[in-house]
């Protein structure tokens, strides 16, 4: 009898599906692009909840062009950031590795944020100019690749997190050459950088993000096995063969139960309707966000769902594969009716 040809059942498309290192995503690349300006490439804030919008249909090739449209968005607050140093990379044969770093004055950070001792120790010998001067030499001779921002989270002005300790990571610069870079980033050392000093209205971006943790599962589950007959011995949630009896090997390809959620993932261009302040808890439904509660800082509108449940920390870069010719975005209505199921 022939060999039937057929697709696998149950998708490898992630491998191997363990636990991520910790709460928030990491940035493993930027992009680069053609900006003229100095700017940071990408930002941080955690995730309210959903709702959703009518907006304007303004694509003159759509079928429903100028009717309203209903959609379903993602609320993000995003407080903003600390700057708290610059980090310069150079490229070895090893990869990129860490040529040397500057940090902004540790007593006057503390003096801002007084949680920031809870993550970064008091840097007592460290000579913030030294060290920036040191970069710039090695930014004017060539021995730089690349300049990233260091930052910090600030979930101290929010009251839906119950974590008060600011998250360190690294973000993107982009425009101009190394020196300006370098120079832009000790302007704003121990500044704050917001929302809409990065992104705009109805521009494209990437959210990383950790998915929602669903423990132990088995291989139904997790990979979308199809279920033995029900003649089959003992069980049928499971897969039918896990190799020869000779050598007792199973691959590392075999669908097998175990952790399903809590990964890393990354969705692309994720479109930003709003940004704005809540003026009168204007975005907060009735009865708060589940799980979340108040929406307080300046707050993202974003088209479509996120990784992640609420309070969960997300991550925005910006858009590696940006899409072209999108038209303006009019939203005419916000819902912010109850999510309490009532």
């Amino acid at each position: 009898m022939g060999d039937t040809h057929k697709p696998k059942r149950g998708s490898m498309a992630f491998s191997p599906r363990k636990r991520a290192n910790r709460h928030f995503g990491r940035v493993k690349s930027w992009p680069d692009t053609d900006s003229k300006e100095v700017r940071v490439q990408g930002f941080a804030g955690w995730k309210a909840g959903m709702t959703h919008v009518l907006l304007r249909d303004t694509n003159p090739g759509s079928p429903s062009s100028g009717q309203e449209v209903r959609k379903a968005v993602t609320v993000v607050e995003v407080p903003p950031m600390r700057v708290l140093g610059v980090r310069g990379y150079a490229m070895t044969v090893y990869g990129m590795q860490t040529a040397g770093e500057a940090w902004a004055d540790s007593e006057k950070l503390s003096e801002t944020i007084p949680e920031l001792s809870r993550r970064v120790p008091k840097r007592l010998e460290h000579d913030g100019e030294a060290h920036h001067a040191a970069l710039s030499e090695k930014a004017g001779s060539g021995g730089l690749c690349e300049v990233r921002l260091i930052v910090a989270t600030q979930p101290h002005t929010m009251n839906s997190t119950s974590s008060k300790r600011p998250e360190l990571m690294e973000m993107g610069l982009t425009g101009g050459d190394l020196q300006a870079q370098l120079e832009w980033a000790k302007e704003h050392f121990g500044g704050e950088i917001g929302i809409d000093d990065v992104y705009l209205d109805g521009s494209d971006i990437d959210v990383v993000g950790i998915t929602k943790g669903k423990g132990w599962q088995g291989s139904v589950k997790r990979f979308g096995v199809k279920l033995l007959s029900h003649k089959n011995s003992k069980r049928r949630r499971q897969g039918g063969n896990m190799g020869d009896f000779g050598t007792s090997y199973v691959r590392k390809t075999i669908r097998q139960a175990g952790q399903l959620g809590y990964h890393q993932r990354t969705e692309f261009n994720k479109r930003i309707l709003r940004i704005s302040n809540p003026v009168d808890n204007e975005i907060t439904p009735d009865g708060g966000f589940l799980h979340y509660g108040e929406v307080r800082n300046p707050y993202l509108i974003i088209q479509g769902s996120l990784p992640g449940p609420a309070k969960r920390l997300l991550r925005f870069r910006d858009a590696v594969r940006p899409r072209k010719g999108l038209s303006a975005v009019e939203i005419t209505y916000v819902s912010t009716a109850s999510k309490q199921g009532v």
